[in-house]
């Protein structure tokens, strides 16, 4: 009897860790724990990296752009429109972009924004879009100061260098002749005028800035500044691809703000001096 009472207790109890082990995993299965899979998919998505928009720049065009001893790309441009995207709430990323060429890499989605001393014309108009008008320019004439000329005409019987496809370009082809063995084409002013320092020109037509800068910054160059009046005044503006209607917006608005707050007089006066305009 004893042996099988001990036989029924065990019985019973190893009938009751069995029910508890059950219960144990059937709790276990009942957490409401979500599954790993079930919680990725319920996060929220990790913000979108913000969008860095390429600006293309020709970098030889001192003060407007060029490179400093590291390779970075300085200037009063480059620090305008930094100012612009920081006023409009986007990132910009600068990079070299030889002049000629240029455009055809914001038509190729290569770069987004253009900013290169660029001339705003009724021709360029029909294939990009321009903001407003962030500089006032005009052409200069740059000679040695010993030169007799002293106004765009007596340019006639000269040899004279522009910058491939400038409004300079264009003035002196219209004075010239566009074919003309006189006119000189180089793919930068800098070269422009390094070949009227070795004599191989007579004259160099350029942007104000660009010409302004030069003659005060190489005085052993020997060279002197000459205005004329028939020179059409011109407006620099940033580029956009044509149609590119919220980018040119957003650049527009920043733009204002800058000139509301003072930031576009500052750097105006830090690269054209106090009285720039």
């Amino acid at each position: 009897m004893r042996s099988t009472a001990l036989s029924s207790l065990t019985r019973r109890l190893v009938l009751t860790a069995g029910a508890v082990c059950v219960a144990s995993l059937l709790a276990a299965c009942s957490k409401t724990d979500t599954p790993a899979a079930e919680t990725a998919a319920s996060a929220p998505p990790a913000p979108a990296a913000a969008k860095v928009y390429v600006v293309g720049t020709d970098a030889v065009y001192a003060p407007f752009e060029s490179q400093n001893d590291k390779g970075e790309i300085v200037g009063f441009d480059i620090d305008m429109l930094q100012a612009v995207a920081d006023k409009a709430g986007i990132q910009v990323k600068f990079v070299n972009t030889p002049w000629e060429g240029m455009f055809n890499t914001l038509g190729q989605g290569d770069r987004d924004i253009l900013v290169s001393a660029v001339t705003i014309t009724e021709e360029r108009k029909q294939s990009m879009d321009f903001t407003d008008p962030y500089f006032d320019a005009r052409q200069l004439i740059a000679v040695p100061k010993d030169s007799k000329v002293t106004r765009f005409d007596d340019l006639k019987p000269l040899r004279v260098a522009v910058q491939t496809g400038t409004t300079g370009d264009e003035a002196v082809s219209k004075l010239l002749g566009k074919t003309s063995t006189k006119l000189k084409r180089f793919e930068s002013t800098p070269l422009a005028l390094k070949e009227l320092e070795s004599g191989g020109v007579d004259a160099v037509v350029a942007d104000n800035g660009v010409v302004a800068h030069y003659v005060a910054n190489n005085t052993a160059a020997g060279f002197k500044a000459i205005s004329d009046a028939s020179f059409v005044p011109e407006q620099y503006g940033f580029v956009v691809k044509k149609g590119n209607a919220e980018l040119l917006a957003a650049l527009n608005k920043g733009l204002a703000a800058i000139k509301a707050d003072g930031t576009y007089d500052q750097i105006q006066a830090r690269y054209f001096g106090a009285a720039a305009k």
